[in-house]
Parts: C-alpha cells; sequence; structure tokens
C-alpha cells in the first residue's frame, strides 16, 4: 500500500529509470522538468506530447517505477458489465479504469496516474471493493472506454439533447401543429387560387417582395452599426506575449473529418503550428468508423504525439455534430474549439481566445474568431465568397454582438467553455447548420457570444455544383432551426426578448425566404424592364410591378455595397468592384435554397458532403496568402475606429 510521501520518491524512481533504459537523455529530462515548473503538467504528458517518449516505452517505465504490472488493454481481459457500473466520462476524466474482479476480491483497476494514498482511496470508495492497479496510458484508457462504452457514446451524441429537450432538436423537424398549419395553409391558397387566382398571386409576390426587402435592410443596419463600432474584442501582440505557460489550461482541439485523405497532410502542418504548449493541447481527430482511407492518410502524415483519433462509432445520422459529440465525450480540456480539416488559424488564435474569455466572464460561453479564405483570387466563384465572408464576419458578426443580439455560430473556430457547452446539450446531430442553432440555444440561456479578432484561413468553393451542395445544406440547417425554435415562439421571446426574437427571425428565418424569393423577383422584374405596362397590367397592379422594382433595385443595391464593405478591413481592394456581380451570385443562393427546400421535406437529416482540396493553390501559396492577410488584419486592428474618432 502506497505510503503519505511516497508519490515524490517514486517521481524520483520514474525520472532514474527514463534515464537508466536510455530513453531520454540528462538533457531531455532538465527540459521535462522546466516545462513542468512552466506548464504545471505532468512530466509523462510532457514527454509523449514532445515526441520524446513513445507511449508504450512509457508504459513500461512508469510500471517498474510504481511496482506495478503493465497492462495491455487492447489484449486484456475484462468485464463489459462490471465496467458499465459506473461512468465512463468519469473514468477518462480521471484516467483510471476498473476491468475485472480479481480471485482476490479486489478489482483490477488500470491507472495512467500515480495510485498514492488518496487516489486509492477514491477509486476504492467509487467502486466499494479494495483494488488492485496496472499500468496503462491515459489514451489506452479513452480508447478501451470507447470500445466498451460505444453504444452508450453513440447514441448520447446522437439523442441526448432529444432526450432533454425534444422541443429543441431538430429530429422533428416539423412539430404536429406546425404540419397543420402547414397544411390548412395550403388549403386555404389552393382555394385562393381557384375562386381567386390574381389575388392569391398578387398577396403572395407583394411578401415575398416585402419578406426580400425586410431581410436585406436588416443585414444593412446590422452591418453599419458593426462599421460604426469596432466592438470586436481586440487582444494585442502585447497581450498575448505576456501570457505565461504556467496560467494556460488545458484546450481541446476537435477536428471532424470525412473522406478528408488528400488534406490531411495540410491539417497536421497547419494545426501543429497554433501557438499553445503541446502538453497542454489535445487535438482529437473525429474519423468516422469506416473512413479508412482518412485514418491511414491520418498515420502516413506522422502527427504528434498530442493528435489523437478518435473513431466515431457507426450511427444515424452520419452527421459533423454528432462526430463532435463524441469528441465532446472524451475533451478533457477546460476550452474546446472546432476546426474543419482544410482550416489555417492564426498560430496565435487559441491564446487571443482565451483572453477574451477572461475578459468576457462567465457569461461568455463561445467565442467565434473570423473565417477567410486564401484561394480568394482562384475564380469568379472563390472572389464572391471571399466577399461574402469578409462583410459576413468583419461586420455583421460585430453588429450583432454591439446590438447584444443572438449570433448565428460559423462552422469552424468556435471556442468554447467546455463545461458551458456541456450544460447547452452540445450539439444538435439532427440540425445540418448545428452552429446557428448552438448559437440561439446559447442566447435563450443568457449565455453571450463575442467575437475576437483572429482570422482562420479555409478553402473557398472552386466549383459551381461543390457551392450548391454546401449552400443548400447551410439553408436547409436555417430552416431546420426556424422551424425548431418558432415551436415556442411565446416561450422564446420570454428567454431572449421581444428585440431578440425579431432578429432571429430576420436572420435565421429571413435568410432562406430571401433567397427563395429572389429568382421570383427577378422574373417580375425581368417582365416589368421588357414588356409593355400596358400588357402587364393587365394581370398585375402597377403598384405591384413598381413595388417589386424598387425592391429588387434596393434589396440588390444594399447587398451589392455590403459586399464592397467587405474587402476594406483586410485590405483587398482589387476585390471590390466584383461586388457588382452579386446579383447573379444570389442566383446561386436561389437555386440552392429550392434545393434546400426539397431536401428538408425529402431527406431532413442528409448531410450533403463539400469537397475539399479542389483549389488550384499550393500550400507555399495558402501560407503567403495567410501571412498577407493576417498583415492586412493586423494593420486594419491599428487604425483608429470610428467609435475612438
Amino acid at each position: 500500500m502506497a505510503q503519505v510521501g511516497v508519490p515524490s520518491v517514486q517521481s524520483v524512481a520514474f525520472a532514474e529509470l527514463l534515464l537508466q533504459s536510455g530513453l531520454i537523455s540528462e538533457d531531455d529530462l532538465a527540459f521535462a522538468r522546466a516545462a513542468k515548473a512552466r506548464t504545471g503538467s505532468h512530466i509523462d504528458d510532457i514527454l509523449v506530447s514532445q515526441g520524446m517518449v513513445t507511449p508504450d516505452a512509457l508504459r513500461s517505465v512508469m510500471a517498474r517505477a510504481w511496482g506495478l504490472p503493465v497492462l495491455d488493454l487492447a489484449s486484456t481481459k475484462h468485464d463489459s458489465s462490471l465496467m458499465h457500473r459506473w461512468s465512463g466520462q468519469m473514468m477518462v476524466a480521471e484516467n483510471w479504469m476498473p476491468l475485472r474482479r480479481m480471485p482476490d476480491g479486489t478489482i483490477l483497476v488500470a491507472t495512467s496516474r500515480i495510485p498514492d494514498v488518496e487516489r486509492r482511496d477514491r477509486i476504492e470508495r467509487t467502486l466499494g471493493l479494495p483494488v488492485t492497479f496496472g499500468v496503462a496510458t491515459s489514451w489506452d484508457i479513452r480508447n478501451l472506454a470507447l470500445h466498451v462504452f460505444r453504444a452508450e457514446i453513440a447514441d448520447e451524441a446522437a439523442n441526448e439533447l432529444f432526450r432533454q429537450n425534444p422541443s429543441l432538436s431538430a429530429r422533428v423537424v416539423v412539430s404536429a401543429g406546425q404540419r397543420n398549419g402547414f397544411i390548412a395553409l395550403l388549403a386555404v391558397t389552393l382555394i385562393g387560387l381557384m375562386l381567386w387566382p390574381s389575388g392569391v398571386i398578387i398577396t403572395l409576390l407583394t411578401m415575398i417582395s416585402l419578406v426580400f426587402l425586410a431581410g436585406t435592410v436588416f443585414k444593412y443596419l446590422v452591418a453599419m452599426r458593426g462599421a460604426k463600432y469596432d466592438v470586436v474584442e481586440r487582444v494585442t501582440g502585447g497581450q498575448v506575449a505576456a501570457l505565461t505557460d504556467s496560467e494556460l489550461p488545458i484546450y481541446t482541439v476537435l477536428v471532424p473529418v470525412f473522406r478528408e485523405a488528400n488534406i490531411v497532410g495540410q491539417l497536421v502542418a497547419n494545426l501543429g503550428s497554433i501557438d499553445w504548449p503541446a502538453d497542454k493541447l489535445e487535438v482529437l481527430i473525429l474519423i468516422e468508423e469506416e473512413d479508412t482511407l482518412t485514418r491511414d492518410a491520418l498515420a502516413a502524415a506522422s502527427p504528434p504525439a498530442n493528435f489523437h483519433v478518435v473513431t466515431i462509432p457507426k450511427g444515424s445520422p452520419q452527421t459533423k455534430p454528432r462526430a463532435c459529440n463524441v469528441g465532446l465525450f472524451f475533451a478533457t480540456g477546460e476550452y474546446l474549439v472546432i476546426y474543419d480539416a482544410e482550416d489555417t488559424p492564426d498560430p496565435d488564435q487559441l491564446k487571443k481566445a482565451y483572453l477574451a474569455f477572461r475578459r468576457g466572464g462567465d457569461k461568455t460561453v463561445c467565442i467565434q474568431a473570423s473565417l477567410n479564405y486564401f484561394n480568394a483570387e482562384e475564380n469568379v466563384l472563390t472572389r464572391m465568397f471571399t466577399l461574402e465572408y469578409s462583410y459576413w464576419f468583419d461586420y455583421v458578426l460585430a453588429g450583432l454582438d454591439a446590438a447584444d443580439l443572438p449570433i448565428p455560430l460559423g462552422g469552424t473556430s468556435n471556442h468554447f467553455r467546455t463545461s458551458a457547452l456541456n450544460e447547452l446539450g452540445g450539439w444538435d446531430p439532427y440540425n445540418v447548420t448545428e452552429d446557428a442553432d448552438l448559437g440561439i440555444r446559447a442566447s435563450a440561456l443568457g449565455y453571450r457570444v463575442g467575437v475576437v479578432n483572429s482570422t482562420t484561413m479555409e478553402e473557398a468553393n472552386t466549383s459551381v455544383p461543390n457551392f450548391i451542395r454546401q449552400r443548400s445544406r447551410w439553408i436547409k440547417g436555417y430552416m431546420q432551426t426556424t422551424l425548431v425554435h418558432a415551436r415556442r415562439p411565446r416561450q422564446l421571446i420570454r428567454e431572449i426578448g421581444l428585440r431578440r426574437f425579431l432578429s432571429f427571425a430576420l436572420l435565421i428565418g429571413g435568410t432562406p425566404l430571401t433567397f427563395l424569393g429572389v429568382l421570383p423577383l427577378y422574373v417580375v422584374t425581368l417582365f416589368t424592364i421588357f414588356i409593355p405596362t400596358q400588357v402587364l397590367s393587365q394581370f398585375f397592379p402597377v403598384w405591384l410591378l413598381w413595388v417589386c422594382l424598387i425592391n429588387f433595385i434596393i434589396g440588390n443595391s444594399v447587398m451589392v455595397y455590403l459586399s464592397m464593405m467587405g474587402p476594406y478591413k483586410r485590405g483587398t481592394f482589387n476585390l471590390t468592384l466584383w461586388a457588382l456581380l452579386n446579383p447573379i451570385y444570389w442566383i446561386l443562393h436561389s437555386i440552392a435554397s429550392y434545393k434546400a427546400l426539397w431536401q428538408l421535406i425529402t431527406k431532413p437529416h442528409y448531410w450533403e458532403k463539400t469537397e475539399h482540396g479542389l483549389t488550384a493553390h499550393t500550400s507555399a501559396q495558402v501560407d503567403a496568402d495567410a501571412a498577407t492577410s493576417a498583415a492586412s488584419a493586423s494593420a486594419a486592428a491599428s487604425e483608429p475606429t470610428a467609435a475612438s474618432r
């Protein structure tokens, strides 16, 4: 039995054994001890994360130092029914796991931490029986947990939010009340078309025109507020440099990938440049069970020791948020961030987000970094994509933040307090824009979403079919989110207030309606321009034609202007005139919106895959473009804002 004071003796013995075995040198040990003093991490975590010692070698030395047997959990016999008596997540968090009853009546327990008196007593109180220890690494224990609790983890990742609060889950897309309402509305419309066709058509066109105008004007007003007040959380390079490694917590990075074998090498390089102590950075690569090509490609890329593969058990729905929920189960970081496979975040982004969290207080649940594209100049589509993201992240999100309105999160570079994310129930795996939904749920609980001055560079879609696939999924997700939260409008108004509710309705609900209205408005506008008024007036009142034409001009002028604003904060002025093509760009959105509506009806939970790695840009060009963008953003940040002037 361990005695008080033994841990320090064991630690010394552990270090001596590492030296005697030739696994590390005196310099390596000195480095690890200095890192422990600087960061507070365990020496074993430091040695493995720095690639100085392999997990297998470490396991062997730990066992010799602690006088315990080595356990190979891949082959050691275990009793699943016994293990299911306790929480798998608790055991993963505490780095131990019961395996089976021993002949002497004790329970064999795998541990990756020194089993001192306090640890033994705590585990024996939890299990209610004396224990016999064996040694395994932390990831031995996590992988066994994923194997033993596979069904529970898969079910919880898919259905926990639905079980906790069915009304907040998109598992049921349309409630009974909504279905009855839609049927009644459709019946009234059809009857109206038979009895009074011109009146119904006039009413529909008027409503479409007004929704189009309201949606575009709302975005304009929010963006103007974001431009007037530079409310993005500004973290300077000096503030980042003042951070010490010892004060930094463990940070988890989740990277859901699916059929990304062609770019995982780029992923390893991009995330390997993050400025955070390696022994406090936990990178979890979430790979679907059947995706062997991506898993093999990642292994061939020789990722650092702090990169770990988490295999997502087969299950339905097969979506990114479901994979992220599995990752959340294994996350040990105090903070957590989501990146996509092609992302290139600013190296200091985690530190900036951490400082923003400290400033924001406990009510700040998420910090959103900006997104932009490294291949902006590749073709017309990538230019339009970049213009759109620039005004959205640099102006619209800043305006929403300034007005204290709900912020629909982007699909990547969301930094979370892990505890708050668990309180929110994680992501909705049945919602194909889980990020936007999570922003609304956070607002309903009184949490704040902030925006920080850091950028993640992504790959813009280079092909129209790929763009349609991606946008139809996003628009379908906005439709899902609208339907979910519209089930309880009075309750949502009580939770977030009327002003925030109207913002949600215009932004989340209004965006799909705006895109659905683009094609009809364009058709009416073309008729108005090219067909004589006296002919059209036989079918439509002149006032309606003028309303549609004016709304078309105002709405498109607003969006062109917003798109032109995009380049200013980033200094990409060569993109400005491309904003004149925004009316054509919106035709693609409208096509995607009709596809989204059809999929909402036929296969609402289908996650249409966006192909990555299609860009013709080389990695050298990617790095150069990212550096240029970062320099431009830094220069813009140093400019006095309208508020300070």
